[in-house]
């Protein structure tokens, strides 16, 4: 048997390979480029190798027989941000990408967000020579000064192999298919206090209500059908890594959550302390009344008296609940903008751009507003109750304004927005535009 030479910052696992050196390559997040070329040429063929070349933001990599999906990279532009600002912070930046694929993450995380040292994983053993080559842009190191390696088993054992060793990361990146409540508990223990914990869910039928005891089972929450079920899917995944959390003696905060539908998508940026959530805070259950469209937060004190003022009768059938979830913000609004003050540093968002990424993250600063409740309101439904056509956006918001509501768009919905104005209002306001 054959013994790879490993850096000393992890043991010496038999699945660990050894990296290529190559050139490091030039940092391109200074670009003038802002827009993603893969969105406006077709993939380049590579004669001598016939591997399918993808670019994002000016970093060019081979994606061999991996699955990636280019819409994604507004998810991996937000993790870039977020392990920059964190690597500014602390002046380190160690990161775990328990599940990189063809390992495009790993390398924007080295040379965008600068890190010290990623662990590049797949438990896909075919995967080794195209994450590999990937990584190869970047100058790997030796010993101690290792900047990258590659590893191929279970993301669980890696993380707990970690946890075991004591070697310990500032961020760790897992970008799962469908649910990766399984994943929780394991980086939990590789994650260093005060760390980033990226977590990700694509169970778009569990958020819709439609898997209530998959909920349940994965995350602890049963999950029934709600106008706002992209919203619940983010709040179930946060919820689930509260509860996870919570046995372990350590407390997470939502730095962000970004859904996409494209997947969908559901990911969120946790911060891990230790401490327990006090009270119960922001970790309850979430009320809708199919009959006046009315939502409610209700805590574990308060679950014998769920009701709906729209109903005489203590039980009321056009009632359903959902819960525990998290109750509170997605967004932290001090921390969203110092994303987007670095993402106009770098060239990625700002008004000469006119990037997504632009306007996802001012979506983001506007619905983080502590005024905004959970949910978001959905106009065609609100169209439907006030039986007229549906309003414009914008005139809605704008006479929420006037009348002293607290309003945002939604960036989970289009034609949807966040408001602390009743249903009844709502409808009201619908009606009165209609008849000017």
């Amino acid at each position: 048997m054959i013994t790879l030479s490993s850096p000393k910052t992890l043991s010496p696992f038999s699945f660990l390979c050894n990296p290529i050196p190559k050139p490091q390559i030039q940092n391109p997040k200074f670009a003038a480029v802002t827009q993603y070329s893969d969105s406006n040429s077709k993939p380049t063929l590579d004669s001598d190798c016939e591997s399918v070349f993808q670019t994002e933001r000016g970093l060019k990599f081979d994606v061999g027989g991996t699955f990636f999906r280019h819409e994604s990279a507004t998810g991996r532009d937000l993790g870039v941000l977020a392990a920059a600002l964190y690597k500014k912070s602390e002046g380190k930046l160690r990161v775990l990408d328990a599940l990189c694929g063809c390992g495009i993450r790993s390398v924007r995380y080295l040379v965008e967000a600068e890190a010290d040292f990623v662990l590049a994983n797949d438990a896909n053993d075919e995967n080794k020579k195209v994450i590999t080559e990937n990584l190869s842009q970047v100058e790997s190191g030796s010993g101690d000064e290792a900047r990258w390696e590659v590893s191929l088993t279970d993301a669980n054992r890696i993380m707990t192999e970690c946890y075991l060793k004591r070697d310990f990361f500032d961020l760790i990146d897992i970008d799962s298919f469908g649910s990766d409540s399984s994943f929780l508990r394991s980086a939990f223990n590789a994650l260093k206090l005060n760390g980033l914990l990226y977590v990700t869910s694509t169970d778009g039928f569990s958020s819709g209500g439609r898997r209530p005891q998959q909920t349940l089972a994965a995350y602890g929450a049963y999950v029934r059908p709600m106008p706002y079920s992209n919203e619940l899917g983010l709040r179930m995944l946060i919820g689930g890594a509260v509860r996870e959390a919570s046995v372990l003696g350590y407390r997470v905060t939502p730095l962000f959550s970004y859904y996409s539908y494209h997947g969908p998508i559901f990911r969120v940026m946790l911060q891990v302390n230790r401490g327990k959530l006090p009270d119960n805070k922001h970790y309850g259950f979430i009320s809708y009344c199919n009959s006046c469209g009315s939502s409610q937060e209700y805590s574990w004190a308060e679950l014998g008296r769920i009701g709906c003022p729209c109903s005489d009768s203590k039980v009321s059938k056009s009632l359903v609940v959902s819960g525990p979830l998290w109750t509170g913000p997605l967004h932290d609004t001090a921390y969203i903008t110092e994303m987007l003050s670095l993402a106009e540093e770098w060239g990625w968002a700002g008004i000469e751009t006119g990037t997504d990424l632009d306007k996802l993250l001012n979506q983001m600063v506007a619905e983080s507003d502590p005024r905004l409740p959970f949910g978001y309101t959905k106009l065609d439904e609100v169209a439907s109750r006030a039986k007229v056509n549906s309003p414009s956006l914008r005139a809605v918001m704008s006479t929420l304004q006037k009348e002293g509501y607290a309003v945002s768009r939604s960036h989970i919905e289009s034609n949807a927005i966040k408001t602390n104005c009743p249903m009844e209002d709502c409808i009201r306001i619908a009606k009165q535009l209609q008849q000017r």
